[in-house]
């Protein structure tokens, strides 16, 4: 299954009454948003800050923070728990993905990349048990977010985690981003943000507005959200959130918590995999034959 062109997708979602993230996070089947829904009209949430006048799109100034650096994971020498459960089933709990690569490989580690929309409910309610979960990821685990640009309202969002990811806020704005569209509705999903208006809100945690709107109008975002577009429908990825381990299994469990225990048996056995590819290496060669 592929994406769809970027152009195409035209999707809503309504989330009214949201009382808490977490209250949620307890009760549900197979939970996901996907580019794919027929659009159904959602009431604009109240905005806080205008949106600014049009400017002209500036080219980005040079940033002087580096990207922000993966949360450093604790070293282990095992699996992040003994996975739980049976054995996860190709077909029925995971997907192989024909030719699978990782989103950044990495030499040494496995890669957990989560798909994940701002603007996707379901996405905020994976988020607080994806968030203490990876803090048991062994030290040669990645875990990778990549925002999906599906389309529409996808794609401002998109721009502005990749943004807040060059300019070294992610680790400080990424939650708050799910509360202000879900909970506090200071940023709406429909009409979509202007990069003005997304701006300003990065300035209440520390960026400079101008420089976060001509950075989210860059070449380089753009270039950042093509990647991450090609790269999901490489993958088959047409739904959030999604979890693809090593670039070679989409997780398709029935709940979030089963996603993750189906993750940790694919995590457990590519990290089996990685560790027999040195000692193979090593082996003694077999003696030659003599005859």
């Amino acid at each position: 299954m592929t994406l769809r062109p970027v152009a195409s997708f035209r999707t809503a979602f309504r989330f009214s009454n949201l009382r808490g993230v977490a209250v949620l996070a307890a009760a549900f089947t197979l939970a996901a948003c996907s580019g794919q829904e027929a659009a159904a009209p959602v009431a604009p949430a109240p905005v806080t800050t205008a949106p600014a006048a049009p400017v002209a799109a500036a080219p980005a100034a040079p940033i002087a923070t580096a990207p922000v650096a993966e949360t450093a994971a604790p070293a282990a020498s095992g699996p992040i728990v003994p996975p739980t459960g049976p054995a996860p089933v190709a077909g029925t709990d995971y997907v192989e993905i024909p030719g699978g690569q990782p989103y950044e490989p990495t030499r040494g580690q496995v890669e957990v990349v989560e798909v994940f929309g701002y603007t996707c409910p379901h996405c905020a309610t994976f988020e607080p048990l994806v968030d203490s979960w990876k803090t048991k990821l062994p030290a040669d685990v990645k875990f990778t977010p990549v925002a999906a640009p599906f389309g529409g309202y996808w794609v401002p969002y998109a721009k502005a985690f990749y943004t807040a990811q060059t300019m070294g806020l992610l680790d400080k704005t990424h939650d708050a981003m799910f509360r202000a569209v879900h909970l506090d509705r200071s940023l709406p999903i429909q009409p979509a943000p202007s990069n003005e208006q997304i701006a300003q809100w990065y300035a209440q945690h520390g960026a400079n507005p101008q420089q976060f709107a001509s950075t989210m109008s860059s070449f380089a975002t753009d270039a950042k959200l093509k990647r991450a577009e090609q790269w999901l429908q490489r993958s088959g990825v047409d739904s959030t959130p999604m979890l693809i381990v090593n670039g070679k299994y989409r997780v398709t469990g029935k709940s979030h918590e089963e996603n993750l225990r189906i993750a940790e048996h694919l995590i457990a056995r590519e990290r089996g995999g990685a560790a027999a590819a040195p000692e193979a290496a090593q082996a003694p060669a077999a003696p030659a034959g003599n005859g």
